[in-house]
């Protein structure tokens, strides 16, 4: 851990510091991709800002010497409350990139969900791994194609199909029009993503040329020899189905035996259909600010769906969460765990396998210390009276 992070001569201490030698290494379209969101950005912000106005609640002389944070998810043990989210092209940020995220989630004892636009494909992180893995779905036009990305997964022995439901159109995400990531770019700019490249030397040797074959691991049936995200994004605009509606879900009950969790739930009464409709849980999730700005934070509309279906859903959150302080206030406010997606990004960006593992061992040391500090000594006894102004 002896990478400065700012010039300073300091280890990386917190998901910042990461971010931060994140940036300095990626080419900047490439940062830019992962760091940024829809529009102004201004729901991305909220979901870290409504973290900061959360207070815990101190509690002193209470017996804290042994502290649980250990947990059961959609019927899976987990040392930590937290899934390391599906992160679409991780692996043009670090070289095989979801493989060493895998690796290091399941050294830490907490799940990793495998993305559709994954570089690395199903069977390579389940070559490289023992621990099951979830994995990520959209609902596309082509069913076929959708059928067999399931049943890959179910070969995998993949026990959670993470169906993502707030992709019926892509958000505007300004930064990535400018870079030339959501389509073509003139010569100037062509020559400029050139110069960002090479003068990106590190990225260029250890991803670039090392980490090939940098294509869509799961998709190279639908989208042959797709290379650039110009080509992957024609796909996701023909593929993604702006026509599905609550009654395709049975379609994919049909094919898949295992637990379905909702992802991109912002609504109570969405979250109740999706308890109507059979889902086995939900992750209250904005995507991350990156489609439509202007909405709740995450955080903010977590209770509020919890108290209307945390008794016959799991919840579990994603957005904003960026030390192990979040995720107590989180599971405070009722989530059962917590999704890490930018975090684990930037991590691996930086310091690939290792990085990730730092990140989860400072996150847990967070927790430990937080719970210790709020006199609550198992994470299932988290609960609003931890905090001091707990949202409603």
């Amino acid at each position: 851990m002896n990478q400065d992070t700012r010039g300073l001569g300091l280890a990386p201490a917190t998901i910042g510091d990461y971010r931060e030698l994140a940036r300095r290494r990626l080419p900047r379209h490439l940062f830019d991709y992962m760091d940024g969101a829809a529009y102004d950005e201004l729901t991305a912000r909220e979901n870290q800002l409504g973290f900061q106005r959360l207070r815990l609640r101190q509690r002193v002389m209470r017996d804290v010497s042994q502290l649980k944070l250990s947990t059961r998810v959609l019927g899976q043990d987990l040392d930590l409350p937290l899934i390391l989210a599906p992160l679409g092209i991780a692996g043009v940020m670090a070289r095989r990139a979801e493989v060493q995220a895998a690796r290091a989630a399941e050294a830490a004892g907490v799940a990793f969900c495998e993305s559709t636009v994954s570089i690395c494909s199903i069977e390579e992180v389940r070559a490289a791994t023992m621990a099951p893995f979830w994995y990520q779905l959209y609902v596309m036009r082509d069913r076929g194609y959708a059928r067999e990305l399931m049943q890959r997964a179910q070969a995998a022995g993949c026990p959670v199909l993470v169906l993502t439901v707030d992709l019926a159109v892509m958000g505007a995400r300004y930064r990535d029009i400018r870079n030339g990531m959501a389509g073509q770019l003139a010569l100037g700019g062509k020559l400029s993503k050139a110069w960002d490249l090479v003068s990106h030397p590190g990225w260029l040797l250890d991803v670039g040329i090392r980490g090939k074959p940098l294509t869509f691991g799961n998709l190279t049936m639908a989208v042959p020899d797709a290379r650039s995200l110009p080509q992957f994004k024609a796909w996701v605009d023909s593929q993604f189905d702006p026509r599905v509606t609550w009654d395709d879900l049975a379609w994919v009950r049909e094919n898949w035996p295992g637990k379905i969790l909702l992802k991109g739930v912002l609504d109570i009464e969405d979250a109740r259909q999706a308890a109507t409709a059979g889902a086995d849980g939900i992750v209250v999730s904005n995507h991350g600010g990156r489609q439509l700005d202007g909405v709740a934070a995450s955080i903010d509309a977590l209770p509020r769906i919890v108290d209307a279906v945390g008794d016959r859903l799991e919840v579990l959150m994603d957005g904003g969460v960026r030390s192990g302080l979040d995720v107590v206030k989180a599971l405070a406010l009722g989530a059962k765990a917590c999704m890490l997606g930018r975090a684990w990004g930037y991590a691996v960006a930086a310091r690939g396998e290792a990085g990730v593992a730092h990140l989860l061992a400072s996150m847990r040391s967070e927790m430990n210390v937080a719970m210790a500090l709020c006199g609550v000594t198992d994470v299932a006894a988290l609960d609003r009276e931890t905090l001091l102004n707990p949202s409603s």
